[in-house]
């Protein structure tokens, strides 16, 4: 004893102090523990005074720092006299230098003591060599270890609430948390009460500590994982499990091990098993290998168990000799590469799991406290009775508190400040005071302080001392270290610290501390962060962070700081401010700032993207705060789909949530898909009316989690979709979830499927739809269902008056349904009784898919039964299933009873070629069957039905006007007509008489339509038969026997059909591809065998169908067809009536073969067409719409004789009408009548005719009087066969086009025919290009005609062609225009060509167009035509083109005139004979045309030579200068020129750059211009100045006739100066003011002056912002003679546009309206009087829509001449292209409909197309950017290639 202690002894103290605490022995034993956690006390034993001195000795001699903590807790926590007080602190009281003195004699003792009657061995077990031993001597050691191992376990871990004080408050009673599972794993032992049942079942049920384990599973890993959030009270879960196993209540296991990583973490030296089991947990006494050895020999009874794993701080692999670290080895136990078969069981915080721990571990979530939890707590929580009903009473009442008590830790703490609140306090305190988590551990702060001095510096170090931990990642510290003895005294006292012992060496071992729980560090931590003034607001800010915690199997190690933030937040509350200002000794000013630097950080992370585990994170820390300003701002930054995957959810999660949304307006979708749910989390929900749509994803979710969701759904008043899928309720969960939906009345949607629900819980939610009147859609796919369920919810489908549909498809279940209100929208008219009645039946139209439900022939009849009672079906669908001929038969026949409105569908069903004619009979009282189809082989039986008439009544007028014209065009089609396809049933010859009885049975009362029997095997027999049974079907309209093995000689007895049958009108035969297709007037082969794309919709017409053709057609393919074959084919047609078309194609045609059959053509006086083609694709041309009545061999190889043979049919057929051969293998022959004939045309492209053959085929042709056409394309003829070709020209009698296109024709050959055109009078236009397109073509008159026009291009003449082209065209005096265009000839050719042409009389016109055009100057051109041998008079020159016109002879002027203007003329005399020449070749000048000419000031010469130009045209009449610059000097010539023309009547200025004072000159200039008829000014910015002289100006011209003034900003003021002076224009017939700002104010005056122009034909004021009053000014003094009015983009409005078309019915001369661009919404100009001359009206983007179909489409039709419809961009729907549809056929002369950029649809383009088939001429619709899909859209325009969906305008060719 040293000399403190005999001082002691000395003064008595220790007596006394030994008699103090016999009074408190209770309280000694407690801080023994504390203090030294490894001294073994017998706690069920009264101290003696002797045993209290042992125990004070023992803390004396521990250490001086234990020794000082422990006086000091002395003092403060009991009542001790103050003469013993006062010298016990003055000896061991805390000193400044303390703390230097800590660890101070620590070597000297060698650790805490050990166990009672536990020996520790002399060294450690890890290195002790393993010796032999008996087997009797092992299990002795085992036995008495494990004894011993027991005795430790029940004295350390005694069960006892989680973190509860041993006081007299708090009992030693455990309450269990919620456990649930995470996979479908089974659970692990079933004994002690625990269930038997699925593994799976257990997913929401408590999971008991029995069920941790279990003994029937294999050998290998069993590890098991508990997660849970911080204060789950995992820790006290696995010391409980600990004293269960040592009280023999987990009988299973002989030993169990429990490890904590926050110790072993402190482990720095490699550990072998053995070490970590006797080293850190207990020793053998002896011996530890053979207890090691035991071990091993049974370590499927061995549980090792380790808490925090989440606490890991590092990780590395194993060592060689099985060394490593702590997690190495439990890597290894969970491999079981160590211990195999041991159970191994950790905890840790949901969150990323090391890699070790592997994939197969059951996971179970721990979820703390449900209610009936948190009350059993409360109520062993407080002993007194009174107390106790207080306390619950406040938790029921406060839901925000027990919403916190679901954390077991939290609940501990509540119920400690609850202790402290409630005596003497009101109810509902706790509201108030503890509203918040952080505000909870402030309240258990402040009982700290009873007398009210906080305790500040405690408070701050220890949170310093938190903080450093946590910044480290570690939660153990020591006192000789880290923490002084006061503030260890301060953390003992109020039970803030635990202690333990550390083993950190085989030698060494210490005492370690941490905070009761992680939280409670992290709570200290954040207030030492928020009060301390050592802290700035940047390292404050730091630590305000959001946690990412997946769950997933990573590297990366979970940080220990899972609630700062939390807590920071919290302590940001305005509540907290009090509270901090007393802790931080500051002013409030102070702590505000820091509140608010916390809270701006989390407006921060408010407004961004975040993850799910950072959003919960986030809410909780907003709901901390208290500002509901950041709630507010954090509920509108929420995305409106909402979703957390895979993410563990509390219920205190999903409550901050709530919170959140409470101050949320917008709606918003939730969606929880793999989270692990506490089961009572929905109950956070209840009163969240801003949710629409929530959805829950999860195998965690039971009845539980149902029964939780029931209590929330109808406080849900937004909910309108609601998802449970993939979860395990059972029938206990469906009855809370049953009881709940029908509250729930704005349910729009409801799905729980993959629930493994049964019949009756499906029932019970099937019989809810009456109750849903807004569900739309039930889903309870992926359960199990039987049959008898499911034809009871067919009978609740038809019952329930809003269900519209039944989809059942193996797993798949799902209602569809019509609400009340939505289907009484769609309905028109329901005013009276008879519209009830009508949306009654309206409302049960059902449809019905119960597909591959192993329905059998019973169920057929209770379906039936059930079926009758529907008032309406819209399609049942019995697809899959297991009827067989008996079912099909009984549902066949019920089906006239059935009020089936599209479909029935039987496929699938096992139905044989028996049940195939029992379906035939059955349907022959079925009045409204359209279509019948039946295929064995792919298993295929669809019976398609047609509305009633009183039904298609009803649909038509609901749809109108949209369907009329479809309706009209249908009627027709519908009635009792049907169609039947019995395909790939196998039916041979023996069946045809049987099938046809069946057949004739149902056609008995219903007529047949279409009859379709491919895919057979009929044979020619059964062919031949059928043939002959044919009239017994009644007049068919098609009859399909493709694929039935047919031979040409029963194609010979089929044509017989075709005279003798009176239907038959058209017979296609393939025989190659064993196509045989009979079809009657009408019809189409397209439409029928649907190879050009997908049939119409239901009801549509057919295109090809609609157009009546009344002439036969036969068509063969794909055979040889010798001469003897020919014949008799020939006389099988002979007895055909006609008009006929014949096809024939054939690989090959011998000319014996060809002789054969144009022999025969006169035999066939009916005949109108005859095609002979190859084995192409059949049925992909629609011959009904062929121009001619022709024969084809198309794709026939024939000779090169076949030309000559050809062209002589004339003489054996005078009613051929064209003759087209191509490539020697496709020849059409088409005949007409003599009434008919207008000439014939003969084509031969591609027959390699060459120079050779010419004279024979022009010698053949020559007896052709009529040829009007010879198209010779792509032939060998070249430049010779060109030669003789136009030798023989003059004897061709052709009148039209000579087509010579690519035959290799050359510049020799283009140089030919310009020689010989004075031998062919009557050519009169030759079109040639030599680049790759090679067009040559000469077109000819039957007279001689006066002036041919030729077009050369790509020809490049070289040099010495220029004198044989000047040659030519002095000798063709017929030639007038010769257009050269890129021929290659420069400036000397040109001059050379100029000078050589002369001719004696006559005009000719030269149009050049060349690259160096663009780059000449004007002097160069004149110079040009200075040389030229005639006289110009016209001369046009622009950017890309010159343009000359020269008059024959050149006559010179030596008049005194002439000598006059050259004494005008201003250049020297170097350039006078220029001059001279130039005057005399632009005498008679009279248009002169410049375009793109620049005049600058540098260069004067070309002005000058305007001038002078302008001086020498006496005769000019009309001067253009357009697109140029002319400067100030340049304008002076110009006009100085311009004042001697005196027969000057136009004058174009337009589009010039000219400056303001050049503006006033020019107009000077038009004051002498009197004779001036028209002006075009237009883009010329005209100021006051300049706009006052032009209409000075103006005033004079009184003959003028066209004033065009556009965009020259003359504004309202020039509008209205103009008004006033054109009453002095009285012959002014076109007025163009377009884009001059004009308004009302200008507008109105000139309306009115237009009254004085009764000559104006044309008014052009389109770009102004006219306005209505404008319009009507106009409309009251529109000229009668009025041509034009184009008014568009004038601000105007419908009443407007009315008034002017009103206007209009009295021009009736009116050729063009447009009112583009203007507002006419809900109107458009309509007619009321024929305008017989409207050619076009323009309406484009006038925002008019489908209510102005019936008025656009009168109006159209009162104008008869229309050639442009132009009505882009609007918002035209079907309605409009119904209307137009009908207009369409009547309008002859329309080329064009604009209907781009509006609202049609497909059905609209298809009443379009129809509409077009009728008889329209339109060459083209626009269709462009409307709502049609791409597919459907090339399906039409291949149907109708006249509709154009294309971005740019695809013009038609002309022909």
């Amino acid at each position: 004893m040293d000399s403190e202690s005999l001082r002691l002894n000395t003064e008595n103290l220790w007596t006394r102090l030994v008699s103090l605490l016999s009074k408190n022995s209770e309280w000694l034993s407690a801080k023994v523990r504390f203090y030294l956690p490894t001294v073994d006390l017998d706690g069920s034993k009264a101290l003696d005074p002797e045993s209290i001195d042992v125990q004070l000795r023992k803390l004396h001699t521990q250490s001086r720092a234990t020794w000082e903590s422990f006086i000091h807790s002395l003092c403060m926590e009991l009542d001790v006299p103050l003469e013993l007080e006062v010298p016990l602190l003055s000896i061991w009281g805390p000193k400044d230098e303390l703390s230097k003195q800590l660890g101070a004699g620590e070597d000297s003792h060698p650790g805490p003591p050990l166990h009672h009657g536990v020996k520790r061995p002399f060294q450690s077990y890890g290195s002790s060599p393993r010796r032999k031993h008996c087997r009797k001597q092992q299990l002795e050691l085992a036995e008495k270890y494990l004894k011993l191992l027991k005795t430790s376990a029940q004295q350390y871990h005694g069960g006892e609430c989680p973190g509860a004080r041993r006081t007299r408050a708090s009992p030693q009673v455990y309450i269990p948390p919620i456990l649930q599972w995470s996979r479908g794993t089974a659970p692990l032992d079933v004994q002690e009460g625990a269930t038997k049942e699925d593994p799976e079942a257990t997913d929401d049920t408590d999971v008991s500590f029995q069920d941790l384990f279990n003994f029937k599973a294999p050998k290998g890993p069993r590890v098991t994982v508990l997660l849970g959030k911080a204060g789950m009270g995992k820790t006290t879960l696995a010391r409980r499990l600990c004293w269960r196993w040592a009280d023999g209540q987990l009988d299973r296991f002989r030993a169990l091990f429990l490890f904590e990583f926050r110790r072993l973490n402190l482990i720095t030296h490699s550990l072998t098993l053995p070490q970590l089991l006797f080293d850190q947990c207990l020793s053998p006494e002896s011996n530890p290998d053979a207890v090691f050895q035991y071990l091993e020999e049974n370590a499927h009874q061995v549980l090792l168990i380790f808490d925090g794993l989440d606490e890991i701080l590092h990780a590395s692999s194993t060592g060689a000799d099985n060394r490593g670290s702590a997690l190495a080895l439990f890597s290894d136990l969970c491999r079981g590469t160590l211990l195999p078969g041991c159970w191994v069981l950790a905890t840790s915080r949901p969150g990323k799991l090391p890699a070790c721990v592997p994939t197969e571990a059951a996971m179970v979530y721990m979820w703390g406290f449900d209610g009936q939890r948190i009350e059993k707590y409360a109520s062993h929580f407080f002993s007194d009775l009174l107390l106790q009903e207080l306390a619950l009473a406040e938790m029921r009442a406060n839901e925000r508190l027990r919403g916190m008590c679901a954390v077991p830790a939290l609940c501990r703490v509540a119920c400690f400040c609850l202790g402290r609140l409630l005596p003497g306090s009101p109810p509902g305190q706790s509201t108030a005071l503890l509203p918040t988590v952080t505000q909870l551990f402030l309240q258990m702060v402040e009982t700290f302080s009873p007398h009210g001095t906080l305790p500040a510096t405690s408070l701050l170090g220890l949170g310093k001392v938190a903080l450093s931990r946590l910044d480290i990642g570690k939660v153990i510290f020591s006192m000789e270290k880290d923490i002084s003895p006061s503030l260890m005294a301060f953390g003992a006292a109020h039970s803030l610290l635990t202690s333990f012992c550390i083993r950190t060496s085989p030698e060494h071992q210490e005492i370690g501390y941490a905070f009761a729980h992680l939280s409670l560090q992290e709570f200290f931590a954040a207030l030492y962060l928020m009060a301390s003034d050592t802290v700035d607001k940047e390292t404050l800010t730091y630590y305000v962070t959001l946690n990412s915690h997946w769950v997933l199997r990573t590297k990366a190690r979970l940080g220990l700081s899972d609630h700062l933030s939390t807590f920071l937040a919290g302590l940001a509350s305005h509540n907290c401010r009090a509270f901090l200002c007393h802790l931080a000794q500051q002013e409030e000013a102070w702590v505000s700032s820091r509140q608010a630097a916390v809270v701006q950080v989390l407006r921060k992370l408010a407004s961004r993207k975040l993850t799910g585990p950072k959003m919960i994170e986030l809410y909780h820390c907003v709901a901390e705060t208290q500002e509901l300003e950041l709630a507010q701002f954090t509920a509108q930054n929420l995305p409106v789909q909402l979703s957390f995957h895979n993410l563990p959810l509390t219920r205190a999660d999903l409550a901050a949530l709530a919170n959140i949304l409470e101050h949320r307006v917008a709606p918003i979708h939730l969606d929880f898909d793999g989270c692990p749910l506490e089961p009572q989390c929905p109950e956070a929900l209840v009163g969240c009316g801003q949710v629409e749509n929530l959805s829950f994803k999860s195998r965690k979710c039971g009845d539980a989690f149902a029964e939780a969701l029931g209590r929330s759904l109808p406080t849900m008043g937004s909910l309108k979709i609601l998802g449970l899928t993939g979860s395990k309720i059972t029938a206990q969960g469906i009855r809370h979830l049953v009881q709940a939906l029908p509250l729930c009345f704005q349910l729009e949607e409801v799905s729980l499927h993959d629930n493994q629900l049964k019949d009756p819980e499906v029932m019970s939610l099937v019989e809810l739809l009456p109750c849903l009147p807004k569900l739309q859609k039930l889903d309870l796919s992926r359960n199990s269902v039987s049959v008898s369920a499911l034809l009871s919810a067919v009978k609740v489908a038809i019952t329930c008056p809003t269900v519209r549909k039944l989809q059942v498809r193996e797993s798949d279940f799902i209602f569809l349904l019509s609400p009340i209100a939505e289907t009484a929208v769609q309905q028109s008219g329901a005013s009276n009784l008879q519209d009830k009645d009508s949306l009654k039946e309206e409302r049960q139209s059902l449809e019905l898919r119960l597909q591959r439900c192993q329905l059998r022939v019973h169920d057929a009849e209770t379906l039936v039964e059930l079926l009758q009672k529907c008032p309406c079906l819209e399609e049942v669908d019995l697809s899959g299933n297991h009827l067989e001929d008996e079912g099909c038969r009984l549902v066949a026949e019920a089906a006239s009873q059935l009020r089936i409105a599209q479909k029935l569908d039987l496929s699938d069903n096992g139905l044989s070629k028996t049940g195939v004619t029992y379906v035939l009979r059955a349907m022959k009282t079925c009045g409204t069957l359209k279509e019948m189809h039946i295929s064995l082989l792919t298993n295929t039986v669809v019976l398609t039905f047609a509305q009633e008439p009183r039904e298609q009544e009803g649909s038509c007028k609901t749809e109108a006007p949209l369907t009329s014209f479809a309706f009209s065009l249908t009627s027709e089609m519908s009635g009792s007509s049907r169609r039947i396809r019995l395909t790939q049933c196998g039916f041979l010859a023996k069946h045809t008489e049987r099938l046809c009885e069946a057949l004739r049975a149902n056609c008995e009362l219903h007529h047949l339509d279409h009859l379709d029997l491919s895919n057979n095997s009929l044979g020619d027999e059964g062919v031949a038969l059928l043939a002959q049974l044919l009239p017994g079907l009644g007049p068919l309209q098609s009859l399909n026997l493709n694929r039935n093995g047919v031979s040409l000689d029963a194609v010979f007895g089929l044509i017989a059909c075709m005279s003798s049958g009176q239907w038959v009108f058209h017979l296609d035969v393939s025989l190659e591809n064993d196509h045989v297709l009979l079809r009657g007037a009408g019809t189409s082969r397209d439409a029928l065998a649907g190879r050009c794309g997908q049939e119409p919709p239901a009801g549509a017409p057919l295109l090809a169908g609609s157009q009546r053709c009344t002439s036969r057609s036969f068509s063969l393919q794909g055979c040889q067809l010798e001469p003897r074959s020919l014949a008799c084919l020939c006389t099988a047609l002979e007895k055909c009536p006609g008009p006929l078309e014949v096809n024939l194609s054939c690989k090959t045609l011998c000319d014996e073969s060809l002789k054969t059959l144009l022999q025969c053509l006169p035999q066939l006086p009916q005949l109108s067409l005859l095609h002979s083609r190859g084995s192409d694709a059949f049925f992909c041309t629609l011959w009904g719409c062929c121009l001619f009545h022709t024969h084809r061999l198309n794709h026939t190889v024939l000779s090169s004789k076949s030309p000559f043979l050809l062209a002589d049919i004339f003489n054996l057929c005078p009613r051929v009408q064209k003759v087209t051969l191509r490539s020697l293998c496709d020849a059409a022959l088409h005949f007409g009548s003599k009434e008919e004939q207008e000439g014939i045309c003969f084509g031969f492209p591609g027959c390699s005719l060459g120079q050779e053959q010419v004279e024979s085929l022009c010698c053949a042709l020559s007896s052709c009087n009529g040829l009007i056409q010879l198209d010779l394309r792509d032939n060998l003829l070249g430049d010779g066969g060109l030669r003789c070709l136009l030798e023989c020209l003059p004897q061709l009698p052709i009148s039209g086009w000579l087509d010579l296109s690519h035959n290799g024709i050359s510049q020799e050959g283009v140089l030919c025919l310009l020689e010989t055109l004075p031998s062919c009078p009557r050519v009169c236009e030759v079109s040639v290009s030599l680049d790759s397109e090679q067009d040559f073509r000469i077109r000819l008159s039957k007279e001689e005609e006066a002036g041919t026009i030729m077009r050369l291009c790509e020809c490049s003449f070289s040099p010495e062609h220029i004198s044989r082209l000047a040659t030519s065209l002095s000798q063709a005096q017929q030639l007038t225009e010769l257009w050269l265009t890129r021929c290659h000839l420069d400036l000397p050719q040109l001059t050379n060509l100029l000078s050589l042409v002369n001719r004696p009389a006559g005009l000719l016109g030269l149009r050049l167009e060349e690259p160096w055009v663009g780059h000449i100057s004007l002097p160069a051109v004149v110079e040009v035509c200075a040389q030229a041998s005639g006289c110009l008079t016209e001369l046009s020159l622009s950017e890309t083109q010159l343009w000359l016109w020269l008059e024959f002879p050149h006559q010179e002027d030596n008049s005194e005139a002439m000598a006059n203007r050259l004494a005008h003329c201003d250049l020297g005399t170097d350039h006078s004979l220029l001059m001279r020449q130039l005057m005399e070749t632009c005498t008679r000048l009279q248009q002169l045309s410049l375009s793109q000419v620049n005049f600058s000031d540098d260069d004067t010469t070309k002005s000058r030579l305007l001038q002078n130009l302008l001086l020498s045209s006496c005769e000019l009449k009309t001067f253009r200068l357009t697109f140029s610059c002319v400067s100030t000097e340049s304008l002076v010539h110009l006009a100085s020129g311009l004042r001697y023309c005196h027969h000057l009547e136009e004058l174009d200025f337009s589009n010039n750059h000219l400056f303001e004072e050049n503006i006033e000159l020019l107009m000077g200039v038009l004051q002498g211009t009197c004779r001036l008829k028209r002006l075009h000014l237009n883009h010329v910015p005209l100021e006051v100045s300049s706009l006052a002289l032009l209409i000075q100006g103006l005033s004079h011209m009184t003959l003028l006739q066209h004033l065009s003034l556009r965009h020259d900003q003359i504004g309202d003021a020039g509008t209205q100066n103009l008004a006033a002076i054109l009453p002095k224009l009285p012959g002014l017939r076109k007025l163009d003011l377009s884009g001059n700002s004009i308004g009302p104010a200008g507008g109105v005056p000139l309306a009115k002056s237009l009254i004085h122009c009764r000559c104006l034909e044309e008014i052009i004021l389109g770009n102004n912002a006219l306005g209505d009053p404008t319009a009507l000014g106009l409309a009251q003094r529109l000229p009668p003679q009025l041509r034009v009015l184009c008014l568009p983009s004038s601000h105007l409005g419908p009443e407007g546009a009315l008034c002017l078309a009103q206007a209009l019915e009295q021009c009736l001369h009116i050729e063009k309206f447009s009112l583009a661009e203007n507002n006419l919404a809900g109107c458009v100009p309509h007619f009321r009087k024929s305008l017989p001359l409207l050619r076009q009206i323009d309406l484009i983007s006038c925002k008019i829509d489908d209510q102005v179909a019936k008025h656009l489409a009168a109006s159209l039709m009162l104008c008869p001449a229309l050639e442009e419809i132009l009505l882009s961009w609007n918002f035209l729907g079907d309605k409009v292209a119904a209307e137009l549809a009908q207009v369409l056929p009547q309008m002859g002369q329309l080329k064009r409909v604009d209907l781009e950029k509006n609202r049609i649809t497909a059905c609209g383009a298809q009443l379009l197309a129809q509409g077009l088939v009728q008889g329209s001429r339109v060459p083209i619709i626009r269709l462009w950017n409307n709502p049609i899909p791409a597919e459907v859209a090339q399906r039409l325009q291949s149907l109708e290639p006249r509709l154009d969906f294309a971005f740019f305008d695809q013009q038609p060719q002309a022909l």
